[in-house]
C-alpha cells in the first residue's frame, strides 16, 4: 500500500513538473497579472481575454525567459485570446479531448495565483455542460483557484490541458473546454 501510494505521489509531481513547464505568466500592466499555456511550437499561447485587454503583454516562461507577447487574436464571448511569442525551445501543452471527460475525474490546474508562480492545485470534475446562466460548455470542477489562475490550464491525470481556467463560481472552478 505504501508503494502504491509513493508510486500515486511520485506520478502526480512529475505531471505537475510537465504541467508548470508549459504554463507561462502573462502580464499587462493595466490589468494585474494571469496565467497561459504554450499550446504549440511556433509560440501560440491561450490564455482569457480578460487576461490581456490591450494589443500586447509581458510573458515569463518557467525557466524564467521573458518576453513580449502580441495579442493575434481574441474572443471575449468566449473569453479568449491568443498571444504570439518568439522565443526557441519552447515546451508545448499535450492537448487531451474535453468531449471525453467525466464527471468525478481527477483534475489539476497550475497558474499564477496571487502572485505565487507555478502553484498546483487538485480537485475532481464536478459537472459538464451548461449552466443557468450561461448557455455555453464548461468544464466544471471541485477546485480552489484564486485571482492569477485565469487563462492556466486544467489537466486531466495524464497531464493533458482539458480545458482553460477561467472563473470562480461558488468555490468551483470553470473551464473552457479544450474542444
Amino acid at each position: 500500500m505504501i508503494a502504491a501510494t509513493e508510486q500515486l505521489s511520485q506520478a502526480l509531481a512529475t505531471i505537475a513538473a510537465q504541467l508548470r513547464r508549459v504554463t507561462v505568466q502573462v502580464q499587462d500592466h493595466r490589468h494585474g497579472t494571469g496565467s497561459g499555456v504554450i499550446w504549440n511550437p511556433a509560440g501560440v499561447i491561450i490564455t482569457n481575454a480578460h487576461v490581456v485587454q490591450g494589443n500586447s503583454a509581458q510573458v515569463e516562461l518557467a525557466d524564467g525567459r521573458q518576453t513580449r507577447a502580441a495579442v493575434i487574436a481574441r474572443n471575449p464571448q468566449r473569453d479568449l485570446a491568443a498571444l504570439q511569442i518568439s522565443l526557441p525551445d519552447l515546451p508545448v501543452a499535450p492537448i487531451g479531448d474535453s468531449d471525453r471527460l467525466q464527471v468525478g475525474e481527477l483534475v489539476l490546474a497550475v497558474g499564477n495565483p496571487l502572485g505565487v508562480t507555478g502553484a498546483l492545485t487538485s480537485g475532481i470534475i464536478h459537472n459538464l455542460g451548461s449552466v443557468e446562466f450561461s448557455q455555453r460548455s464548461w468544464v466544471q470542477a471541485d477546485i480552489r483557484l484564486a485571482p492569477g489562475n485565469s487563462g492556466g490550464p486544467l489537466a486531466n491525470a495524464r497531464g493533458e490541458v482539458i480545458g482553460i481556467n477561467t472563473m470562480i463560481v461558488h468555490d468551483r472552478g470553470f473551464a473552457i473546454p479544450s474542444n
